[in-house]
């Protein structure tokens, strides 16, 4: 089987992901990318921590803790929401479809 290889985000420089956690993805809705999506970042008690809209390609990207987070997608075409664990520092790749 052949494939092409893992894609990671371009993050800026001096980012040292030994030391950051940065939860990263796609917001789709079947084969296509969402742009202008507002996916919010959500702490372990469901308080509002930050918020970004996806880019053309439907990209999104946070610099957090190691934790438990949710992230809430909201659009016009739907919305979907998704817990999820960063358990260390590094990169954590999240795909969102909405709904």
């Amino acid at each position: 089987m052949c494939g092409a290889p893992e894609q990671t985000p371009t993050l800026p420089a001096g980012i040292d992901i030994e030391k950051e956690t940065v939860i990263y993805g796609t917001v789709s809705k079947g084969d296509s990318p969402v742009a202008g999506a507002y996916v919010r970042l959500l702490d372990g008690t469901g308080e509002f921590t930050a918020e970004v809209v996806t880019s053309a390609t439907g990209d999104f990207r946070f610099f957090a803790a190691p934790g438990s987070w949710t992230l809430s997608v909201l659009h016009r075409d739907g919305k979907v929401r998704r817990e999820v664990q960063a358990t260390a520092p590094g990169l954590l790749q999240v795909s969102l479809e909405l709904q």
